[in-house]
This record gives C-alpha cells, sequence and structure tokens, in this order.
C-alpha cells in the first residue's frame, strides 16, 4: 500500500469517527424540542452529550488538518469552492456551541426558549450541509484546466446533493434518537424510542436512493463502494426486528454502522480521484495529483502512528467516566443550576443530590 492510499484511507476513517460522534450530537439536538416537551426533560436531554459534544469535534479539526498536510490540492480546491457551504456550516456550529453554554447563564423561561431553537436549528442545518457537502464531493464539481472551481452555491444545491442532506439529518435523528434511549431514563427514554421507530422509514427510505443514485453513477463498480452500501442497507433494515427487545445498545451499534456502511461508500466512489470535476475532460482532481511529497507523508504517519491511540484512550476514558444513565431533573429544580454536565459513574445523580451543577457545562 502506497502512502497516498493510505492516508486517503486514514481521511475516510477520521471522517467515520467524526460523522459518528457528532452524529449523535446533531440528532440529540435536532430533537431537543420534539422529545422534550419542558425543562426538566430538556435539560435531562442535554445532560447527555454535556461531557463529550466539543470533545467529538477535535475529529473534524483532525480530518481538516490531516487533509491540509496529506493533499493540499484538495483541501484549497475544496474550500474555495464550498466556500459559502462551509461558512455556513462553520457558523452553524458556532451557534450550537453559544447556544449550549449559553441557555443556562440565565433563570427566564423564554432565554432558555430561544436557545433551545438555536441548537435545534443550528443542530438540522449542518446535519443536512455535510449530506449536501459529501455528495457534491463524490458526484463531482464543475473545474477547470487549472483545477478551479467554477460554480457557486446553487451548483451545489442540487437534487441528488439535498437528497444527500436529507439522509444525513434523517439518519443523524435516528441516530440521536437511539443514543437518548441508551443515556437516559423514565418518559425521555419512552419517548425517544417511540421518535426512533417514526424516523426510522424515512431514513432507511432516502439514505437507501442516495446511497444506490451514488454507486450506480459514481463508483464504475467499485466493490468497496458495493461493500458500504450494502452494509449501511443491512443495519437499517435489521432494526425493526429488534424493537420488541429494546435492546438499546445494539440499535444504536446499528444506526453506527450504517454511517460506518456510508462512508465507505463515499470514499470507495471517490478512489482514485479525491475530486472528480463535470467540467472538461481530464480535469478530475487524483489523490496521486493532489498529495503532498512522499516525505511529508511518511513523516505524518510517525506522527500518527504516536498519537492516535492516546487520542483514542482519552476519548475512550472519557465516555467511560460518563456511562451512567440520565435520570430524570427533579421537577422544580432551580433554573439557575447548570444541567448540560453530565454525571460521572459512581456519583449521585442532580436528581436525588442537594448539590447543584457548576455553571459551566466543562
Amino acid at each position: 500500500m502506497s502512502l497516498v492510499s493510505f492516508w486517503f484511507g486514514t481521511i475516510a476513517v477520521l471522517w467515520i469517527g467524526y460523522l459518528i460522534l457528532e452524529g449523535f450530537d446533531f440528532g440529540v439536538g435536532t430533537l431537543l424540542r420534539v422529545v422534550g416537551k419542558d425543562e426538566d426533560e430538556r435539560t435531562q436531554i442535554l445532560r447527555t452529550i454535556g461531557p463529550v459534544w466539543d470533545g467529538n469535534e477535535v475529529w473534524l479539526l483532525v480530518a481538516g488538518g490531516a487533509t491540509f498536510a496529506a493533499f493540499p490540492e484538495w483541501y484549497a480546491t475544496m474550500f474555495s469552492g464550498f466556500y459559502l457551504a462551509l461558512l455556513l456550516i462553520l457558523v452553524g456550529l458556532i451557534l450550537r456551541a453559544m447556544a449550549v453554554e449559553y441557555r443556562n447563564k440565565e433563570t427566564d423561561p423564554a432565554w432558555r426558549a430561544r436557545w433551545d431553537w438555536v441548537i435545534v436549528g443550528s443542530s438540522a442545518l449542518v446535519a443536512l450541509l455535510w449530506g449536501v457537502a459529501f455528495v457534491n464531493i463524490v458526484r463531482g464539481v464543475p473545474l477547470d484546466e487549472t483545477r478551479h472551481f467554477t460554480g457557486n452555491l446553487l451548483t451545489l444545491l442540487n437534487p441528488q446533493a439535498l437528497l444527500g442532506g436529507v439522509a444525513t439529518l434523517s439518519l443523524f435523528a435516528l441516530h440521536g434518537a437511539y443514543f437518548l434511549a441508551l443515556r437516559t431514563e423514565g418518559e425521555v427514554r419512552e419517548k425517544a424510542h417511540a421518535i426512533a421507530q417514526r424516523l426510522w422509514p424515512v431514513a432507511t427510505l432516502v439514505g437507501a436512493v442516495t446511497l444506490v443514485w451514488i454507486v450506480l453513477t459514481n463508483a464504475d463498480g467499485s466493490w468497496v463502494a458495493w461493500l458500504g452500501t450494502v452494509l449501511a442497507a443491512v443495519a437499517l433494515l435489521v432494526q425493526p426486528l429488534i424493537w420488541k427487545s429494546r435492546n438499546e445498545v445494539l440499535q444504536f451499534a446499528l444506526t453506527t454502522v450504517a454511517i460506518l456502511g456510508i462512508v465507505i461508500t463515499i470514499f470507495g466512489a471517490l478512489w482514485p480521484n479525491v475530486l472528480p470535476s463535470t467540467g472538461p475532460a481530464g480535469t478530475d482532481l487524483t489523490a496521486v495529483g493532489a498529495s503532498s511529497t512522499h516525505y511529508t507523508l511518511k513523516v505524518m504517519t510517525y506522527v500518527a502512528v504516536v498519537m492516535t491511540p492516546i487520542v483514542l484512550v482519552y476519548q475512550a476514558w472519557t465516555y467511560w467516566v460518563f456511562r451512567q444513565r440520565i435520570a430524570p431533573t427533579a421537577r422544580g429544580a432551580k433554573l439557575g443550576f447548570d444541567t448540560t454536565t453530565s454525571t460521572p459513574a459512581g456519583a449521585a445523580s442532580p436528581a436525588t443530590a442537594a448539590t447543584p451543577a457548576t455553571d459551566a457545562a466543562h
């Protein structure tokens, strides 16, 4: 295996980690006002992601940094051509971070309601736009002979890309619903199961159409792309079989596998290109043509071998510490308490403890 193909695969793995972990964050945020009917339930919902949501975003930073270092021409072409779309994603991420942190700074219910809607809107927007972006990457965009993007924002908002956006939005919402069912107790847990069953047909149908469209028009017979599609299809189709058993670990694992399959399909259909062109013949941006020098890729490999296990161990430890289910917030609890922070395993739940949580989520 060449270093070019190794780093292409590594970037795919980084996106898998980001979309799986941030996927349930986006899903939880999108469902905040659907599952949470009052302040106590919305507080309980936000506490499920409080300790981990910003740590999950590290995967995006690493994926972007790895793309810049390993494939600088891909990074330059994509980020300049997708400038407005990526700017909207960045604004959505910033607004979501502000809303999660600021909603508990005031006790006024109207203040919290406004920030709650910001969480819902920003989470749904980013979930939608990631689907639009990735479908455009694998579908191809207009490039000229110098590999410069010649389209505009409306070029990216084509029917196939918008369908992909609906697919990621619905799948992330389903992923988030299963995460809530896995991490909560009481009414929120029950409502999360009910919402998941209503989301499943939409996520399955739209996801299936999007993936089949990708592999039939872009994969050129790639067995990797077909493998990812089959993996995602099986993970989605078997879910109704375990609804009755309410095996929440398995349900969440299946949506995780579905996201894994989708990313495999996208990168499998993309290779050996990193950005196909719908412009003049011969203007495709290939992995080999867009890569850094062999020496640069070699140094990056040494750094990745040392640092990756450290990051994985730290993040696994974080999830282990905050593995305990989130109990319903005590009715009538003071709104001034910050409740976006989860309770470490073994510690008293805020529903029973007399000590308020800290004023900051982290």
